[in-house]
Formats: structure tokens, sequence, C-alpha cells
């Protein structure tokens, strides 16, 4: 009797092990592919091509506000870019006309540089300038033009030359681009150290893509 109990002890754990056994070791052997649509509608590039500039700037707008709402892993959002591009290029212009902010005083130039392209689709010319006042450092474009794009921000970079986010070392955001196209400002934060800083960079935020550079001198 004893024997049999054993045995049946025996098969009882070697039926319970199998399956703990085969949990822990089956994602070492077995894939489980995934192929998931976005879950909002993206235009073709066909019907990008068919959009008025309005109608660009409304759907890429929307398809933001979607993304920011649902977030979406890596892969998604690289597959994402070229659409979002397609139809960023195809956005109106926002012109600005700002002035330097007036003073009773001369404001006088701390560092200067022209914008250059960072590749063949994203474009920018003008002139970028930081002008001094005591304690206040204001950073200048003038005869600004550059790619439009999804929320595009104007950053302060330790390396100008670099090929993305990974690699553009210390950098300060000075907050959205007022407008793609146009003179304005950005008031620089008294406590930045602009020793740290050899460039401007027009950078887009959700995408990590940069548009255009403004080496300073």
């Amino acid at each position: 009797m004893k024997r049999r109990n054993l045995i049946i002890a025996a098969v009882g754990l070697v039926l319970v092990g199998i399956p703990v056994v085969w949990w822990l070791a089956s994602p070492l052997f077995i894939q489980e592919a995934v192929d998931e649509d976005f879950p909002f509608e993206v235009p073709s590039s066909e019907e990008i091509q068919a959009m008025s500039p309005a109608e660009a700037e409304s759907t890429l707008l929307e398809i933001m506000q979607q993304v920011e709402d649902a977030p979406l892993a890596d892969e998604q959002m690289e597959a994402l870019e070229d659409s979002m591009m397609e139809m960023a290029a195809k956005m109106p212009d926002h012109e600005m006309a700002e002035e330097l902010p007036a003073s009773s005083t001369e404001w006088v130039v701390a560092a200067q540089g022209a914008f250059r392209d960072f590749d063949s689709f994203h474009k920018g010319t003008g002139t970028a300038t930081i002008f001094q006042l005591g304690d206040q450092r204001v950073l200048r474009f003038e005869n600004f033009e550059v790619t439009n794009g999804p929320d595009l921000h104007v950053l302060l970079v330790e390396n100008v030359d670099a090929s993305g986010r990974s690699d553009m070392g210390e950098f300060v955001d000075l907050g959205s681009l007022k407008g793609n196209v146009g003179n304005q400002n950005y008031e620089i934060p008294v406590d930045v150290d602009l020793a740290n800083f050899n460039g401007v960079m027009i950078y887009c935020v959700p995408f990590h893509v940069i548009f255009a550079t403004a080496p300073l001198n």
C-alpha cells in the first residue's frame, strides 16, 4: 500500500510539474507575432496630396491629439512619421513679425549664426542672433523660414551638428516655435550659461526630428 501511495504521489507531482515547467519555459522558444493597425485612420499618400493646406493642417492636428490621448509604440510612431511629415509639408505658413524689445540703451550682439538645412526635406534659412542687455538675453530670428511641421520647438544645444536626440548633448528648450516664417524673439532664462551651447536647433518634439540648425559664433 505504501509503495502504491508513493507511485500515486509521484504521478501527481509529474502531472502538476509538467504545466509549470511548460509555463516557465515556453516563452523561450514560442514567438507571438503582433501586427496591430493604428487605433485611428491614417490617410494614404494619395489622400494627403489631394488635401488643401487647411485640410492637411486640421488632419495633422487631429492625429497628434489622438496620439497624445493614446501613445503609440516606437515602431508605430516610426511608421506614422512619413505621413505626418507629408501633411506637415502642406501646412500653411505661420508668419511672425516681432520687433526686438524696446530699450533706452543699446542691445549688444552676444552670438550669431545662419540657419542651414538639416536634410533635403527639412530646410531652414535666416539668421539667429543672441542679443544681450545686462542680464537680459533674447534669441532673435530674422529673415527666418523653416519647413513647417508638428510641434516644432526652439532649442539651444550643446552639439549643433547632432544627427538626432541621442547626440545633441545638453540642451535648453526655449518653447514652441511661434511661426515657421518671419522675425521672432525668444527669451533666454538668466540661469542659462551660454558657454555650454554652440547652436540653435528647430526640433520636432513628437518625432524627434531636426528641421534646421544654426551654429552660433
